[in-house]
């Protein structure tokens, strides 16, 4: 079964938009996270963008085609050997003179030298920040089922584009935080109103409803839980009130007090003798009595036998 974090980026890279600005700055965000610059003969450059996710792989190729240019592709699949373990996909720009257009348009090169953090000239509408943002989710993110606890994280071994995807998320209000782990930069939410509204902005739209519908059914049961915990509860000062009644009864039916004891609270001793399952409650309405009535005269009770323990 597919993570929770796949099946999201597949539905991601199943979309496709006319804006060829959005095109460019999801392309940006996908090769920052997960590809490196390749050189070639005579100060060429290539790329080599490397994927566990198939869908990814296809996207990122669509999304170079789509910037158009004499720049030649290759796919290449590396199978693990290993049990439940992902394939590896490469998608490989053939170094070439016609990359560095490529380059110069996904802001990776800015007169003649390499741009390695930031993509601030292709950030400038808000269009595309959403759009570089699920770029970056495809290449570097992932995110719990929402059956677990909520977290979801774009990981970057660069703290440059970490610190970039950290300050677009804060300026858009959500409560992000930056952490390191190993040699990674995380940039992650924490809240589930925060992750929903996450993958809602990067068009998730099918994620964001099992989302829901997850968190919904765990609200229930945590209301469900919390209602049988109180229940238990109450259920136990039940029966711990009416074993220390017990307690009082029988000490005084041991010490040959309980037919001295007033009619009404001689009934009451009988009335819990005979039911010693019952509530106050239930008590109180097979004798007759009001709750607090029956309260009273298991108080007076109470106090004659402890009198008995005191003079043990």
């Amino acid at each position: 079964m597919p993570s929770f974090a796949t099946e999201v980026k597949n539905e991601l890279a199943r979309l496709n938009y006319e804006d060829t600005c959005c095109r460019t700055a999801e392309l940006a965000a996908l090769l920052r996270m997960g590809a490196t610059i390749t050189f070639g003969l005579r100060h060429t450059f290539g790329l080599n963008f490397t994927t566990k996710n198939a869908a990814v792989a296809r996207k990122t190729l669509q999304l170079l085609k789509s910037e158009g240019g004499d720049i030649h592709t290759e796919v290449t699949v590396r199978r693990s050997r290993q049990l439940n373990k992902n394939n590896n996909y490469t998608v490989r720009v053939v170094p070439s003179a016609s990359v560095a257009g490529l380059l110069e348009r996904l802001g990776f090169l800015h007169e003649d030298s390499l741009n390695m953090d930031g993509d601030a000239g292709i950030l400038k509408k808000s269009c595309c920040r959403i759009a570089y943002l699920r770029g970056a989710f495809q290449g570097g993110g992932s995110v719990n089922r929402p059956e677990a606890s909520y977290h979801l994280e774009l990981a970057t071994g660069s703290y440059g584009l970490g610190n970039l995807l950290y300050t677009l998320l804060k300026r858009m209000e959500f409560p992000v935080g930056l952490t390191d782990r190993k040699d990674d930069y995380i940039v992650y939410l924490k809240e589930g109103d925060a992750v929903v509204d996450f993958l809602a902005m990067i068009q998730a739209d099918e994620a964001v409803e099992e989302f829901e519908v997850a968190r919904n059914v765990k609200e229930v049961r945590e209301q469900v839980n919390r209602l049988v915990n109180c229940e238990t509860a109450n259920l136990q000062k039940t029966v711990d009130a009416a074993g220390r009644q017990l307690a009082d009864i029988r000490l005084l039916q041991s010490a040959g007090g309980l037919d001295r004891l007033p009619k009404k609270i001689r009934a009451a001793a009988r009335d819990r003798l005979a039911n010693p399952d019952a509530s106050l409650v239930e008590l109180a309405e097979l004798s007759g009595v009001s709750k607090s009535g029956m309260n009273h005269r298991m108080r007076k009770i109470h106090e004659l036998a402890q009198a008995i323990r005191a003079s043990e």
